[in-house]
């Protein structure tokens, strides 16, 4: 492992313990607050959900990349896809798909971790960024959540 790799993995350890702290404290009439109207209604349930399908969805993306792959096929919908992914993951109440979410971000973890600086110059498709180099591709896993993370305190939910 290399510094860069190390800047990523401590990036992404803060990014988990501050979701899961916000995340883990609203109470439950919380997760019913509707954050964004468009392009699909959701609540800070469904965030949670998006947050855990985008993790999963992005890790073997990322994999895909740093083993030569292309990553994200050209004209991947993300939208649909986030849209499928919400109606998967329906059915799991909020604890579940926390754990989840930190069970994967531990496993994105481990997997990064065990990466040289050099495999983070490999290139490859990013669902929303397009082509880009690696190390770019994990740091949206961080700047993803953080981006949806801002939001946040117009409901009176500190990030």
């Amino acid at each position: 492992m290399g510094k860069r790799v190390d800047d990523l993995v401590a990036r992404l350890g803060k990014g988990a313990r501050k979701t899961v702290e916000i995340f883990g404290s609203l109470s439950e009439d919380q997760w019913n607050a509707l954050i964004y109207e468009s392009p699909s209604r959701w609540t800070l349930r469904d965030l949670l959900a998006h947050f855990l399908s985008a993790e999963v969805g992005l890790l073997r993306i990322a994999q895909d990349i740093a083993s030569g792959g292309p990553g994200a096929p050209e004209g991947f919908d993300y939208n649909e896809f986030n849209a499928q992914e919400q109606v998967r993951l329906a059915g799991l109440p909020p604890a579940t798909m926390l754990s989840d979410l930190a069970n994967s971000r531990a496993a994105t973890i481990a997997w990064l971790s065990g990466l040289d600086d050099a495999d983070l110059d490999r290139t490859g498709r990013h669902p929303a960024l397009g082509v880009i180099n690696l190390e770019t591709f994990i740091n949206a896993f961080y700047g993803h959540q953080l981006l949806h993370m801002r939001d946040l305190p117009r409901l009176s939910v500190r990030p």
